[in-house]
């Protein structure tokens, strides 16, 4: 969910830029203050922050009972 953020925060950065407007607020969409939401949304994905629900049980996935497929 985090990255779909940063990419919607990417793309919204690069429509404002390519039609060459600060909204207003130039302090506000600058280069930087972008850039670094967008990276410090990647940087929270590529941390597991927010990476969706967990399992309530406590398993980690798939159980495989007997034997486990694609072992030969």
């Amino acid at each position: 969910m985090l990255a779909i953020a940063a990419a919607v925060v990417f793309g919204v950065w690069l429509l404002l830029d390519l039609l060459d407007t600060n909204l207003g607020a130039p302090d506000l969409f600058n280069f930087q203050t972008m850039a670094s939401l967008g990276l410090l949304l990647l940087a929270l994905y590529l941390a597991g922050v927010g990476s969706g629900p967990r399992a309530g049980n406590g398993s980690s996935g798939r159980r495989f009972y007997g034997r486990r497929p694609g072992r030969g």
